[in-house]
């Protein structure tokens, strides 16, 4: 699914999901070798692969629902 990375003015990683008219914080990151995995307030795990360091924000990608 697309979603959009940024930066909310406090700081925090904030992940949008157009289809679903979702906006969640970003609450962990972790790196796999499959890709880096955000953690959502919501719960949701999404895995973005071959993300590139350091972030380029705010950015459209592709990513994987993992939960």
């Amino acid at each position: 699914m697309k979603v959009m990375l940024r930066r909310a003015s406090s700081g925090t990683l904030l992940v949008y999901v157009a289809k679903k008219d979702l906006e969640e914080e970003v609450i962990s990151e972790s790196e796999t070798s499959d890709g880096r995995v955000f953690s959502l307030a919501n719960g949701w795990k999404l895995m973005a692969p071959g993300l590139s360091e350091p972030l380029q924000l705010p950015q459209t990608i592709e990513m994987k629902r993992l939960t």
